[in-house]
């Protein structure tokens, strides 16, 4: 029996100066909004609709789940609040309590994800209890759990978010004998300097 696969996006509503804080500093709120709103567009589009898996977007604040306004009409995405908690509590929560299956837990700012990337992540997981992708900035742009064996009680605890440990600090935090899979390196969108080499590709 094939077991399913969750993809599970994380995202932010899209409303001016509440997403892309350190990018809209760079460019202006508007442009932030603009590039934050295309892109979550472009991936869901992109990966949503994939046979292969089942595709959850996982919201905040809990309230814009409701709010038919604010996400792309995809065919079969699951649209779900991520809860209370800080960004490692909600990250661990779909591996904690979502139907069984393999997880993967992705941004909504890494414009150049693709559903190999995804079959990647899910291939990994046949012999891995953990995969990451890992950012150049040292964070990570996928982060994914087998669920075979319990999710570790201190997964996503005390994680430097938003640094150049988040992804050392998230690895610390793993079992001694966890196996552990990387996938190759892609970035986020995350400032001036990394909007316009991106704009400079496309």
């Amino acid at each position: 029996v094939n077991t399913p696969r969750h993809l599970v996006v994380f995202a932010r509503a899209p409303m001016r100066g509440t997403v892309k804080s350190r990018l809209a500093a760079d460019i202006g709120k508007d442009a932030a909004l603009a590039f934050y709103r295309r892109t979550l567009h472009d991936l869901l589009w992109r990966l949503g609709r994939d046979p292969r898996w089942t595709s959850w977007l996982s919201v905040t604040p809990d309230g814009s789940a409701s709010n038919s306004a604010f996400w792309p009409p995809v065919p079969g995405l699951q649209i779900v609040p991520q809860g209370l908690g800080d960004l490692g509590v909600r990250m661990a929560r779909p591996m904690r309590e979502f139907p069984p299956g393999p997880v993967l837990v992705v941004g909504s700012d890494i414009p150049d994800i693709a559903p190999e990337h995804v079959m990647a992540g899910f291939a990994a997981l046949g012999q891995h209890d953990m995969v990451f992708g890992p950012a150049g900035d040292g964070g990570y742009w996928l982060v994914g759990a087998a669920r075979r064996r319990p999710i570790p009680r201190g997964l996503f605890a005390d994680i430097r978010w938003s640094s150049e440990h988040a992804l050392s600090d998230t690895l610390a935090g793993l079992p001694g004998d966890a196996r552990v899979a990387m996938l190759g390196e892609l970035d986020d969108i995350d400032d001036g300097a990394a909007w316009h080499a991106w704009r400079a590709r496309h």
